[in-house]
């Protein structure tokens, strides 16, 4: 017995849909790295629409600024032993660019439209990075510091194990005499 041919000249594999590219690049970079690169690319667009006087001022040093994000988030994603370093910077970074974006709605530059949607955006950025920050400093803390080579020589049969105090330290108000 034969299946009936289908009317549809189109193999069923092209009927699939396709996963969103902002969405599978966030899966491979990371979500606060995929935000970022969003308002950086509509934050280009709108800083083409500056005046003159203040595109290559006010425009350039935004664009500089996200530009410095972008890359503090990059390095925080592939550098895992200095992440905290790099997120802070981003974290520094980004509030330089909220300013800036204040700055340019006061100046009359962005209607409020463009102006809410680029507190909003920045706000997403921010909490992705502050919630990485936390996360990461919550799993560094978890990790117990690797143990030291004692410099000086240990107690005879202790086999290079650091010599251990019998007594607990005593808080410094134990230690001052009792004067009535």
């Amino acid at each position: 017995m034969t299946m009936p041919k289908s009317d549809n000249p189109v193999p069923a594999a092209r009927h699939r849909r396709r996963p969103n590219a902002a969405v599978s690049s966030a899966r491979e970079t990371g979500p606060a790295l995929e935000a970022m690169y969003q308002f950086l690319l509509w934050l280009i667009l709108h800083l083409e629409k500056f005046p003159r006087s203040q595109k290559f001022l006010l425009g350039d040093r935004l664009q500089t600024q996200a530009l410095s994000v972008l890359e503090s988030l990059i390095a925080a994603t592939y550098l895992g032993q200095e992440r905290t370093r790099h997120l802070r910077s981003a974290n520094l970074e980004l509030e330089k660019v909220r300013f800036g974006i204040r700055l340019a709605k006061d100046l009359g530059h962005l209607d409020f439209a463009r102006y809410e949607y680029a507190v909003r955006s920045l706000h997403e950025v921010g909490s992705l990075v502050g919630g990485w920050l936390k996360t990461h400093s919550h799993v560094q803390a978890m990790v117990p510091p690797a143990q030291s080579v004692p410099s000086e020589p240990t107690e005879r049969g202790n086999h290079g194990a650091p010599a251990l105090n019998k007594w607990p330290a005593l808080p410094p108000c134990m230690l001052q005499p009792n004067v009535p």
